[in-house]
């Protein structure tokens, strides 16, 4: 029997991005959904319960650290895997990050590669 795919969220407010992110994991096996907000990555990752989410920090209604927060005060989430993809490199960003519960950082502009392996890593852990 086939076990069903790994279900990944990507949460960005910029549609090549998650078209990007979409086409390189779908290509990969991974059953993906998006959200372009994260209000809207919010009630997404309540219905669709991702592995893991691949998670912008500047975005409207609610950014990616208060949305980090949020996934790990939820039961049915907290142990979500979070990546953040942002344009924010700086070392007290990425502290900041990890603080708020993400699991790794990715610094935008990123190689398809490197998406590829930490989120395989992440998820085989």
């Amino acid at each position: 029997m086939m076990k069903s795919p790994k279900k990944i969220l990507i949460v960005d407010d910029e549609p090549s991005i998650v078209l990007a992110l979409e086409n390189i994991l779908l290509a990969k096996g991974y059953e993906v959904q998006k959200a372009y907000n994260g209000k809207e990555g919010i009630e997404t990752a309540q219905l669709f319960c991702p592995d893991l989410i691949l998670l912008d920090i500047m975005m409207p209604f609610i950014d990616g650290f208060e949305f980090s927060s949020l996934i790990r005060k939820d039961k049915n989430l907290e142990n979500t895997k979070i990546i953040f993809i942002s344009a924010k490199g700086e070392l007290t960003d990425k502290k900041y990050g990890y603080s708020k519960g993400c699991d790794d950082y990715i610094v935008k502009p990123f190689s398809t590669e490197k998406v590829v392996s930490k989120v395989t890593f992440l998820l085989n852990q």
